[in-house]
């Protein structure tokens, strides 16, 4: 998060007040959609055109989704799609980042015995 601080100076009370505040941040979760937008040139495969010389086709955007098998699946965004999509995975990786920053204040009040 940009504010970073120090969770150890906290009261039990004002971490609390913390993971509350980030917890009404994080929004609708239907709105979420994981992955990495990445944008790339094609090849057609068709002889004699453009793309066989290097000008490839594009740019198109696509989803990177999937490591978990080590290997990224790419789904294509149509253009009409891709705003949409761009905001979702910024969603997305916010929420990520409040749900660290909870779980790292929740780590704090179990080191303190004091976990509700």
């Amino acid at each position: 998060m940009a504010n970073k601080v120090d969770l150890g100076s906290l009261t039990p009370h004002q971490l609390k007040a913390r993971r509350r505040r980030l917890a009404q941040r994080l929004g609708d979760p239907e709105f979420m959609l994981r992955g990495t937008l990445v944008s790339q040139g094609r090849r057609c495969g068709k002889p004699a055109c453009r793309c066989e010389q290097g000008e490839l086709h594009g740019p198109y955007v696509y989803l990177s989704v999937g490591r978990v098998t080590g290997r990224a699946r790419l789904l294509y965004v149509p253009a009409t799609l891709a705003e949409s999509v761009r905001h979702r995975v910024e969603i997305t990786a916010a929420a990520e980042c409040v749900l660290a920053e909870i779980s790292t204040i929740n780590l704090e009040l179990l080191s303190r015995r004091e976990l509700d």
